[in-house]
């Protein structure tokens, strides 16, 4: 074979060879694509395309789903009836800052007393919370369920912290709910005011929760925020660029 012939021969198997690894590379983009599209689909809590269902488990597209819902009640709503949560509506209330167009009661909410009435959005975020939150840790710590929800108020007219002037609170139109503790099957109680600093069980669940609910409300504040929420953790949905959890 002439020196030309060579030359040419190898030429051809390199050209052959850049096509064989272009050739590689889309298959193996184009697997890397099918994969992902089949693991998004079996696991659409980290799907940010995926319709926001409360019966998934929370994942790293729930926040961002939760946020997109904003004060968009219909689309709210919506995702309760996806997720086959019970609920009922309200007729709207008040007016100017204190207009309670969105009243959502969940039928299964353990709260107490009563079950009152709060925005859409603060009904999806408590649900969220009970199920894969208060739940699972209540029964890891303590072998047994919450069996209710001690609150201080959903709805409540007034600007923060009661002041005459400045910006209103989420409570003035049923965006927030403050939780004061809880109550297991068994009786046991768990209070934010007496066991946020028990170095125990009760201390371990509440640390536990209140980190938890940070991921499911726009607003956590306990008791290491200020001395106002020593007795509660403040949870609310107000629409943040940013949540705030402390």
């Amino acid at each position: 074979m002439g020196c030309y012939a060579v030359k040419l021969e190898i030429s051809r198997s390199i050209g052959k060879f850049v096509f064989d690894r272009r050739a590689i590379a889309l298959l193996v983009f184009a697997s890397i694509l099918v994969a992902g599209h089949a693991w998004l689909r079996a696991h659409p809590e980290n799907n940010p395309w995926a319709p926001l269902d409360l019966r998934d488990p929370p994942g790293w597209a729930t926040q961002s789903k939760l946020a997109a819902i904003g004060s968009d009640t219909e689309a709210c709503r919506a995702v309760l009836e996806r997720s086959e949560v019970q609920f009922d509506v309200l007729a709207s209330q008040g007016s100017g800052a204190c207009a309670r167009p969105d009243r959502t009661i969940l039928s299964e909410s353990l709260l107490q007393p009563g079950n009152p009435a709060m925005t859409c959005p603060a009904a999806i975020g408590l649900h969220l919370w009970l199920e894969k939150s208060l739940q699972p840790a209540a029964m890891q710590k303590f072998g047994q369920e919450i069996a209710s929800i001690q609150h201080l108020g959903v709805y409540n007219c007034r600007r923060l912290y009661g002041r005459s002037e400045g910006a209103w609170s989420e409570h003035a139109t049923g965006n927030a709910v403050d939780i004061a503790g809880f109550t297991l099957s068994d009786g046991t109680t768990i209070s934010v005011l007496s066991d946020w600093d028990d170095g125990g069980a009760k201390g371990e669940f509440l640390s536990r929760v209140r980190d938890d609910a940070c991921a499911m409300f726009g607003t956590v504040l306990s008791p290491d925020y200020n001395a106002a929420h020593r007795d509660h953790f403040h949870l609310d949905q107000a629409e943040r660029a940013w949540g705030v959890c402390r």
